[in-house]
């Protein structure tokens, strides 16, 4: 695991690997990366958003507890963003498959069902305030 982070910030560990690819191959795996830093942004963004202007909701700490989840949710993308960079630049200098990645669909799945959540959250909300 060390071994993995310590390639997050140490370049020429990265580079002293295979060959170097076309530039195009390794710019567009950063342009990959910089999206899911700004989906993890967006996520903050959206927990924060949560914890200051939700009303409170008729089930206890549940706006509490969607700003925590979109919050840590954040932070875990941001965290596999990094790791998915360096396990791809590592394949593309190996010439070997890219990585693949459960990550997208477990986190549709998450936002899609935090959502619903939500959407039920509202709604007893709005039927209960009549």
């Amino acid at each position: 695991m060390w071994h993995a982070i310590r390639r997050w910030f140490d370049p020429s560990e990265l580079r002293s690997v295979g060959t170097t690819p076309d530039y195009r191959f390794s710019l567009a795996n950063e342009r990959t990366f910089l999206a899911w830093l700004r989906t993890g942004l967006a996520l903050v963004a959206g927990g924060l958003a949560a914890a200051q202007f939700l009303p409170p909701l008729p089930l206890r700490h549940l706006r509490e507890a969607i700003a925590l989840g979109l919050l840590l949710l954040g932070g875990a993308v941001a965290v596999r963003a990094v790791d998915h960079w360096a396990r791809t630049e590592r394949a593309i200098r190996l010439g070997e498959e890219l990585p693949v990645s459960r990550f997208p669909a477990i986190l549709a799945l998450i936002v899609g069902l935090s959502a619903l959540l939500l959407v039920v959250a509202m709604l007893v909300k709005g039927v209960g305030g009549w």
